[in-house]
């Protein structure tokens, strides 16, 4: 809390966000506005979580020799529609996690959740509305809704990623190679980032 308050704004946003005009992280989305402090993300959103996805040592060779870094991808959302993903590299693992979640900070996004499954009409947004498509790379993922109480049907990296944006049921297909952990967490992400891009009846009088 005390860097919050030692926190000097940059950036228009940043300062109308430290001077308490804008209150939430939704107005920012609705106006489309960018993120470039992860300040913005700190002050709005209080129960963020993450969770380190996959951590890789690589390695260049240079004329000096060989060199060796960490790479970094990590998960951020706080479990209600808000999810984000990053990727780091520095020479020691600890930096490179938290320059990672400084950039799934910057990235967040929020998602649509809902009850889109017809084999289910309760109306809580415990899946997706509809489904989704995403693509990073050589992996592709489609997610569909799921009816109450199914869990979630995919691999264990979506399943971080779709827990941490506030899903419970959902399935999910998979194509290409899905052994770039990175690339599936990426995949997975931009499948629920379509969902805000279409308004379901539900939102219209939001």
């Amino acid at each position: 809390m005390s860097e919050l308050s030692e926190w000097i704004p940059k950036t228009k946003l940043g300062r109308l966000v430290k001077k308490g005009e804008i209150t939430s992280i939704d107005e920012i989305f609705q106006q489309s506005l960018k993120i470039s402090e992860q300040e913005i993300v700190d002050t709005l959103v209080s129960n963020l979580e993450d969770e380190v996805i996959n951590i890789n040592l690589v390695q260049r060779q240079t004329d000096a020799g060989e060199k060796s870094r960490f790479k970094a991808c990590v998960a951020v959302g706080n479990r209600m529609g808000l999810i984000g993903i990053g990727e780091a590299k520095t020479k020691e693992i600890g930096p490179a996690i938290r320059k990672a979640i400084t950039t799934a900070k910057l990235q967040i996004s929020p998602i649509r959740r809902g009850c889109g499954s017809w084999e289910c009409s309760c109306h809580d947004p415990h899946s997706i509305p509809f489904q989704t498509k995403g693509k990073t790379g050589n992996c592709r993922v489609i997610a569909k809704p799921a009816p109450k109480g199914l869990g979630l049907v995919s691999g264990k990296v979506a399943k971080i990623v779709l827990e941490l944006a506030g899903i419970t049921d959902i399935w999910s297909k998979t194509f290409g190679e899905t052994r770039t952990t990175p690339n599936y967490a990426k995949a997975t992400f931009e499948a629920l980032k379509k969902t805000y891009k279409i308004m379901t009846p539900r939102d219209w009088g939001r």
